[in-house]
Order: structure tokens, then C-alpha cells, then sequence
């Protein structure tokens, strides 16, 4: 090979590592932008920020990073011998359910892991038996489902804002157990998190929400109205742990004052709990690109590209 060649060989060989880096680096950027969007939160009230504990950086990116990897793992694993997995997650308004949901769902397969988010029932469903609306949303097998609030609203919130009546309450304590034995007993893997802050955390949270406008549509007047009873809500959650922590589905209380940390935490020990195993797959070969001497690219009109404004 002439000395001519070796030089444009080597400067493919760096285009591409170049390109490589480029890329990965876009992929942690991703992450980056949900973490920095956490700062920017905190920034905004510096004094109610003091003296909160953090966790380092770099650890939890690199703890954050090797925890999605055995995620993709337990995908694989779920995929290929056709598991059901549910997944809820509860706790009170701004406890930090939707950032766990966000990272375990960031590197995974929409199709393969989904987030099940169901809105108020319509007049429609407020008739039907009331697991029926949750019943649609659970996986077929291969698939992982994160319920953001589940049947548990019933225990909760309709308990407190007065959306349910007092048998209808009683009425779902007495079904949940078998309603959640039945599930596991067709082999579905079930697994309860309520995400547990202080008083003083979420008056925090909620404060910030009000004053960055980015997040202020997270404040519902339904948010706005638990501030009131906090109490009330900390009844009702004693109530449905006493009453629906198993022994073939217990509660996991995840600490979430530290965000960071009930990240880290939750997506360890959901992975802890699920007996996955790596899954071997054939090595993928990339054919060469077949050309048709025949082909010839159409020009497309300049006027539909979008403009290059960046």
C-alpha cells in the first residue's frame, strides 16, 4: 500500500472515530438536557435550594448510564421470552414519578416499554367496572407497562376529593388483592413504588412549577387543592398501604427528597427484583448496498426543504 493511501486510510479510519464520538456524545446530551432542566429549577429559588443534598455528577451519570444498560438488558430478556411486566408507580404531586419514568423509558423501545398516563374517566367509563379502564392497558407478553398512577387513584385521590362514594372506597379494597393475584397468577410481573417526600419538598417543587413557565402546566388546580389536604392524603396513603401491601405484591417506598438518588435507586432496585438474564443475539452483518445502474435520484424542489434557519 503506497504512502499516499495509507494517509487518506488513516483519515477515514479518525473521520470516523470522530463520528463515533459525535454521536454518543449527542446520546448523553439527551440526558444532559433533562438534568440541566433539573438546575435550572433549583436556580431559580436559590434560598429554598440551600443546603438540599446532591449527589456528584459524574456518579450519577455514570450510575444513571450503567443502569439503562441492564434496562435495555431487561427489555431484550422481556421480548424474547414473551414476560409481562407492570409496573406503578404513586406518591403525591410532584414527588418525582415522571422523572424515574423518563429514565427508565429514555434508551428502550417505545413499542417494547410504555407509559400508561390515563386521564380522568369520561362519563362512560365512571360506569364500567372499575379495573376495566386498566385492564386495556396492560402488556401483552413481551412488553413492560409503567403505569404514571395506576388503579390506586380509587385509594387516593377520588378518597380525599371526594370522587368516589364509601362502598365504592370499601368496594376496591376488598377486589385489589385478588383483582392483583389474578395478574400475577397469569404470570404477570408486578411491582408497586410509592415515591415518598416531605411537606416542606413539595411546597418546594410547587413553587418552583409557579414561577418557570415551562413547567407551570404541571401545577393542576387538582395540585394546587391537595396543598390543603395534606393530611388528608397522608391518611388515605397509610390506609391503602396497610391494606394493600401483600405478600405476593408488597409496597416499595422509594425516599424521592433527593431526585437524583431516587432515580438511581428505584431503577436498581426494580432491576434487582426481576430475574433477567443477558439474551445472546446472531451478529448483525450489514450487507453491502445494492446500486441499480438504471436508478437515478429525482431533484427535489428546494422550496420543501425546511429552512435552514440553525
Amino acid at each position: 500500500m503506497t504512502t499516499s493511501a495509507l494517509t487518506d486510510e488513516a483519515s477515514r479510519d479518525e473521520a470516523l472515530r470522530a463520528r463515533i464520538h459525535q454521536e454518543m456524545a449527542d446520546s448523553l446530551d439527551e440526558e444532559l438536557e433533562l438534568e440541566l432542566d433539573d438546575v435550572r429549577l433549583d436556580e431559580l429559588d436559590h434560598d429554598g435550594a440551600a443546603g438540599r443534598p446532591s449527589i456528584d455528577r459524574k456518579f450519577y451519570f455514570r450510575e444513571l448510564l450503567r443502569l439503562q444498560g441492564e434496562l435495555v438488558k431487561l427489555q431484550d430478556w422481556v421480548q424474547h421470552e414473551k414476560k409481562k411486566v407492570v409496573v406503578l408507580f404513586e406518591g403525591r404531586d410532584s414527588a418525582g414519578k415522571g422523572g424515574v419514568i423518563k429514565r427508565i423509558t429514555q434508551r428502550l423501545n417505545p413499542r417494547v416499554c410504555r407509559i400508561a398516563a390515563l386521564p380522568a374517566p369520561n362519563e362512560r367509563e365512571r360506569t364500567q367496572w372499575y379495573f376495566q379502564r386498566y385492564v386495556s392497558h396492560l402488556p401483552a407478553g413481551g412488553e413492560i407497562v409503567l403505569f404514571d398512577r395506576s388503579w390506586y387513584n380509587r385509594a387516593g385521590v377520588e378518597k380525599v376529593m371526594g370522587f368516589c362514594s364509601d362502598e365504592q372506597y370499601e368496594e376496591f379494597f376488598n377486589s385489589v388483592p385478588e383483582f392483583e393475584r389474578m395478574l400475577i397468577r397469569s404470570g404477570t410481573v408486578l411491582l408497586k413504588y410509592w415515591f415518598s417526600i416531605t411537606d416542606e419538598e413539595q411546597a418546594f417543587r410547587f413553587s418552583m412549577r409557579i414561577q418557570d413557565p415551562l413547567k407551570q402546566w404541571k401545577l393542576s388546580p387538582m395540585d394546587v387543592e391537595a396543598r390543603t389536604r395534606w393530611e388528608l392524603y397522608t391518611k388515605a396513603k397509610e390506609t391503602m398501604l396497610e391494606r394493600t401491601h401483600l405478600q405476593d405484591s408488597p409496597w416499595w417506598i422509594v425516599d424521592a427528597v433527593d431526585k437524583k438518588r431516587a432515580r438511581l435507586n428505584c431503577i436498581s432496585h426494580l432491576l434487582s427484583l426481576i430475574p433477567y438474564q443477558a439474551v445472546t443475539h446472531q451478529p448483525v452483518v450489514l450487507p453491502p448496498r445494492v446500486r441499480n445502474p438504471d436508478y437515478h435520484r429525482g431533484p427535489i424542489p428546494q422550496e420543501m426543504y425546511v429552512p435552514g434557519r440553525y
